[in-house]
């Protein structure tokens, strides 16, 4: 049951390698980890069928106001289920 190609996985990361290319990659090493954590961030989202921008929105939304508690995509998925 093991696929003979691995398109799914390449396509997936088509997008970061397109965005490091097209930004000349990161200039330093934090840079490189906020772009992995969003790229991680987005990826969650799409995978657990979140809007990503109503997400970062959200998370922004609440890391102003102080609140210091993780806020994950799924956090944001069961907050906003009715």
């Amino acid at each position: 049951m093991v696929p003979l190609d691995n398109n799914p996985a390449d396509r997936s990361l088509r997008a970061v390698v397109l965005g490091r290319k097209n930004f000349q990659g990161s200039r330093s090493e934090r840079g490189t980890r906020v772009a992995a954590l969003f790229y991680s961030l987005i990826a969650s989202c799409s995978v657990i069928g979140v809007e990503p921008a109503a997400y970062l929105r959200e998370a922004v939304r609440r890391a102003v106001s102080g609140d210091r508690l993780p806020f994950l995509p799924s956090d944001f998925k069961a907050n906003t289920q009715h």
